[in-house]
C-alpha cells in the first residue's frame, strides 16, 4: 500500500532481461515492495548505492515502458504508524494515458490526459487518481479525457516537468471508485447509505 508522495526521482542505471537497477538515496531491503512510476514492485537484489527490482512480462505489457529511463518516480511502501497523506494507492496500474494539452494557468499548469474509454467511468470530478505513481486530485472530467491542476512545486519535483503532449504516464485509478461501481454493478438494490457504510469500513 501507497500514498502517492513521491519518497524520491531515482536514477535508472540499467535495464536488462526484466531487471531493473537504481541508484537512489533511499536503501531497501530484499523483498521489500516499492512504487516505481506508480508500479509496486519487489526489491531483488542490492548493491552499494542502488538496488534492483523485477518487472514480470505482464506488468511490462500494462505500464509505460518508455518512462523507464533516465529517471523515475519511487515511493516505499507504507508501514505501520507512518503519516497517512496523499490517497490509497495500491501500485496496480490500471493503463496508460496519454497526455493531450498542457496549459498555464497563473501559478500553476492544466494537463489534459487522455484514457481508454473502458476506464473513465472511474474518473470523478474532485476524485483523486494516481499519475506515475504521483496522488493528484481530478478537477474536470470530459467523454474521454480529464484535467489535473499541477502547483510548480510538485512540477520541480516529479518528472511533469518533463512531461509533454504525446507523452504516455502510468494511471492507477481510484480503488474505491472500482469497488463502488463493482457493487452497484452487481447489486442493483445496494443504496448509497450502504455505499456509505462500507466506505466508513476502510
Amino acid at each position: 500500500m501507497f500514498t502517492g508522495l513521491i519518497r524520491e526521482l531515482a536514477k535508472v542505471e540499467s535495464f536488462t532481461n526484466n531487471f531493473l537497477t537504481l541508484k537512489a538515496q533511499y536503501n531497501p531491503k530484499i523483498g521489500d515492495s516499492i512504487a516505481v512510476n506508480g508500479s509496486c514492485l519487489t526489491v531483488v537484489k542490492i548493491q552499494k548505492g542502488s538496488f534492483t527490482v523485477e518487472l514480470s512480462p505482464e506488468t511490462q505489457k500494462i505500464i509505460a515502458m518508455e518512462n523507464y529511463k533516465n529517471e523515475v518516480h519511487i515511493e516505499p511502501a507504507m508501514q505501520m504508524g507512518d503519516r497517512f497523506e496523499g490517497h490509497i494507492v495500491q501500485g496496480h496500474v490500471d493503463c496508460v494515458g496519454t497526455i493531450s494539452k498542457i496549459v498555464q494557468n497563473g501559478n500553476s499548469t492544466d494537463f489534459f490526459i487522455l484514457l481508454p474509454k473502458e476506464f473513465m467511468k472511474y474518473i470523478i470530478s474532485k476524485g483523486s487518481i494516481t499519475i506515475d505513481g504521483v496522488s493528484l486530485t481530478i478537477n474536470e472530467v470530459f467523454k474521454d479525457s480529464f484535467r489535473l491542476t499541477i502547483i510548480p512545486h510538485t512540477i520541480q519535483n516529479t518528472l511533469f516537468k518533463r512531461y509533454k503532449i504525446g507523452s504516455k504516464v502510468n494511471i492507477e485509478t481510484d480503488m474505491f471508485a472500482r469497488y463502488v461501481y463493482n457493487l452497484f454493478k452487481k447489486d442493483n438494490s445496494l443504496t448509497w447509505s450502504e455505499v456509505d457504510k462500507i466506505m466508513a469500513s476502510y
